[in-house]
């Protein structure tokens, strides 16, 4: 598999982006061939509270994204995973903060899903069920489309009021 990171162009700022590790935990089948993906709701009382993401966490001092990966998914989902395969890096400019999501694939854990923080979860495919999703999934979802030949839509777009 061959690692590509993508960019998306920010206008100018002095915002320094926030580390952030995402796992994208993915099923595989018996062949090998990548399947239903793991999505976590945001918990009440965050930012987003109730949109659907990849689950992970922000970079402590010192750690690697494999490093912060292993912690976020084990404090937030009770897991403890194997090798995370760096997959891409998008930066994104939300309100509240600037960004830099290190999106990891991970085939490989163990132990039982414990919501830890209250938030739900759901294996899903493409075009995933749950809504509304965050905005930094969305380019996720695309990728995976991409890579699996999916055509249509990825999400559920919310209706206009």
């Amino acid at each position: 598999m061959s690692e590509r990171q993508s960019y998306h162009v920010m206008p100018a700022t002095d915002r320094v982006p926030v580390e952030v590790a995402v796992g994208v935990l993915i099923e595989r089948d018996a062949q090998g061939r990548e399947g239903r993906f793991l999505l976590t709701s945001r918990p009440q009382g965050k930012v987003y509270a109730g949109h659907w993401e990849f689950p992970g966490g922000k970079l402590e001092a010192g750690e690697t994204v494999a490093q912060a990966l292993h912690r976020e998914l084990h404090e937030e989902l009770g897991i403890d995973i194997g090798s995370a395969h760096p997959w891409q890096v998008e930066v994104m400019d939300y309100p509240h903060a600037r960004v830099r999501l290190n999106f990891c694939k991970v085939y490989e854990w163990s132990g039982e899903f414990e919501m830890r923080e209250a938030q739900q979860m759901a294996w899903q495919t493409l075009p995933v069920q749950v809504a509304p999703v965050l905005p930094g999934t969305i380019p996720v979802l695309r990728w995976l489309a991409a890579e699996r030949g999916h055509e249509g839509a990825t999400h559920q777009v919310p209706a206009e009021n």
